[in-house]
């Protein structure tokens, strides 16, 4: 069985989607099957093949495993707003049952690596009760956090910890994504969570301006290669 985890942010905007697709270019690269899934989205474009977000299709270009594309994001949602807002607007409900389904199907292929990418940070609302980590708890899926380094970040960084560790889900690491090039006492701060959250950094990626995924991928390579060596 391969190896199967939940990519979390620690905020909206912290490159989550440019951080797991990379881990998928890097996968793909050195020969691992792997796929990457976008549950639910808000966000949506018309496309010849119908409503697609941009995320989800930029998952399923660097995965080196087919997936349909309603396989890697089974529920979209046109408005690009907060998931459960935009699905009360469009008279629907989401529930983490459903999208538990859903992953569980995709989770039975034959697959070296799979990420399953969430949605914003942490405690994103599927609906009046439930968040969206329910999903990484119910699937029992390790949590790779993905810290965008700018002003802000220790805090945000701690609490998703901290949320992250009370909801029983394994933290595997964290990656911390240079978001703002100009941030002050970079270091400083990246030494802070080291110390300070408990968890192995997995990898430090440079700002990446034009968002490129395939540079980004080679900074990846060798987390990657640690990741599914022990698998």
């Amino acid at each position: 069985m391969g190896l199967r985890f939940f990519v979390a942010g620690t905020d909206t905007g912290v490159g989550k989607t440019h951080v797991t697709a990379a881990l998928l270019e890097a996968s793909a690269r050195g020969g691992y099957r792997c796929a990457g899934l976008k549950p639910v989205a808000a966000g949506a474009e018309s496309t010849a093949e119908g409503l697609r977000n941009e995320d989800a299709l930029l998952l399923q270009r660097h995965a080196s495993y087919p997936l349909a594309y309603e396989q890697i994001n089974p529920v979209l949602l046109e408005e690009a707003i907060a998931p459960h807002i935009a699905a009360e607007r469009a008279g629907k409900r989401l529930s983490a049952e459903r999208l538990v389904g859903y992953c569980r199907g995709v989770m039975m292929q034959p697959l070296d690596l799979l990420l399953v990418e969430g949605a914003g940070g942490w405690r994103v609302p599927l609906n009046s009760v439930e968040t969206l980590a329910e999903l990484p708890k119910r699937l029992q899926l390790p949590c790779i956090l993905v810290v965008g380094m700018r002003l802000g970040c220790i805090n945000h960084a701690l609490l998703s910890v901290e949320a992250i560790r009370a909801d029983g889900v394994p933290l595997a690491g964290w990656i911390a994504n240079r978001v703002d090039p100009g941030m002050d006492c970079y270091q400083e701060n990246r030494d802070t969570l080291t110390r300070m959250l408990g968890a192995p950094p997995l990898a430090e990626l440079p700002f990446s301006p034009q968002g490129d995924i395939v540079a980004t991928a080679q900074h990846l390579e060798p987390m990657v290669s640690r990741l599914l060596a022990k698998k």
